[in-house]
């Protein structure tokens, strides 16, 4: 299989095709590496309402799999509307049970609200607050998604939750691992990194090896619904991308003018609230000057903005907090690669761990933009790909 792997130029139904070859040569009976026929395995398949994850419950119910559809509400403003670009929304949930019925599969709705709420709104909200840039996405794959989803589908007694992420598993020896999909366009392991080990032992991600349009064909063929549905862009919280609305709604007192200053600590512009900025942001700030400006540093303390050129970006050393591992701490003795941010691209990368929790990131060269609240996430390049090692919060 390392041998197939590396030497295939383009995965797409090859890649799941010859999954299912290696699991049968290692007598396991059916797709998801779990030694039982189809009929006898029950999964959960996360549904969002979107072409993806309605394509994987589709999959799922073809190969004989019984499967339980379950959809989360996550948030409520109100204004339940026709179509959106947001996910979770109503018109979501409403395309995710009409898959299921056209699927003739079970399908359940979870009421997470709350739980939305204190997991993901308020961290994001008080991130901000801090001068940080946070990831709402990895709060929530982190909590409801995972951690809550993971406990229902224990309770429900099914063999694996599966989910439509664009990420690859390899499961070898009884021990999963991730690597970024082979469509670097739609990988999605970033947002992934603070899966544990038991949920990812227990996760499957069948779209790993495929490309979109492969997904849309197999959404066509199946006659469901959404499969020519558009991706959803928007964070569910935050419609059109207004994050300072949002967090005004939930902090009015949020927006508090301060000083804008320069590398030598003069005042040279006056914001509108902290909240409005991102560091390497060059719109908004209102100064004018010569050369164009940047967002350096958000000092939070004294609500304060730290601007300069362009230059002054770039970074080499970042540190971390909070780390998730994925595995043992000598498989950090090879080449590593990171990224800073979900679009950023892979970058070369020494990586100090000081202990359980903390690391020390040194980067081969500069890399511009790095900011407070995202994460830092491992790679390392191996026959099957780019595995994912783990990652961390950026500290500073």
């Amino acid at each position: 299989l390392c041998h197939l792997v590396q030497n295939l130029k383009s995965f797409n139904l090859i890649y799941i095709r010859n999954q299912y070859k290696y699991h049968q040569m290692n007598n396991v009976l059916n797709s998801i590496g779990l030694d039982k026929k189809p009929s006898d395995t029950t999964v959960v398949v996360a549904m969002s309402g979107g072409v993806d994850s309605s394509t994987v419950a589709g999959m799922m119910k073809k190969e004989g799999y019984k499967v339980i559809g379950i959809t989360l509400k996550l948030y409520d403003d109100g204004k339940e509307v026709a179509s959106s670009k947001q996910c979770c929304s109503g018109q979501d949930i409403m395309d995710a049970k009409r898959v299921a019925n056209k699927l003739g599969i079970e399908h359940k709705i979870l009421y997470y609200q709350n739980k939305f709420k204190q997991g993901v709104i308020d961290n994001f909200v008080d991130s901000y607050l801090k001068g940080e840039t946070p990831i709402p996405c990895v709060q929530c794959n982190q909590t409801v998604k995972f951690k809550d989803l993971f406990e229902v589908s224990k309770d429900l007694k099914a063999d694996a939750m599966v989910t439509g992420h664009y990420v690859k598993s390899i499961t070898l020896n009884n021990q999963t691992s991730m690597y970024r999909a082979i469509d670097n366009n739609r990988d999605q392991s970033y947002f992934l990194f603070n899966t544990t080990k038991d949920q990812l032992n227990y996760l499957r991600f069948p779209l790993g090896g495929m490309l979109k349009d492969e997904t849309r064909k197999i959404a066509r063929k199946l006659d469901l619904n959404v499969a020519e549905k558009p991706d959803s862009q928007d964070i569910c919280f935050v419609p059109n991308g207004d994050y300072a609305s949002v967090i005004q709604k939930f902090r009015p007192e949020s927006l508090e003018k301060g000083n804008i200053k320069d590398l030598n600590g003069k005042v040279i512009g006056v914001h509108e609230g902290i909240i409005n900025f991102t560091i390497g942001q060059r719109k908004g700030i209102k100064v004018s000057n010569k050369d164009p400006l940047y967002v350096l540093k958000i000092n939070s303390a004294k609500n304060e903005i730290i601007v300069g050129p362009k230059e002054n970006l770039g970074k080499i050393k970042i540190y971390l907090k909070n780390l998730n591992l994925l595995v043992d701490k000598n498989e950090f003795d090879k080449e590593i690669f990171v990224k800073v941010r979900s679009t950023g691209k892979l970058l070369k990368a020494k990586i100090d761990l000081k202990n359980d929790d903390k690391a020390e990131v040194n980067l081969k060269s500069s890399e511009d933009g790095i900011s407070p609240g995202q994460a830092c996430v491992f790679y390392k390049k191996d026959s099957f790909g780019y595995k994912v090692l783990g990652g961390g919060w950026i500290k500073s």
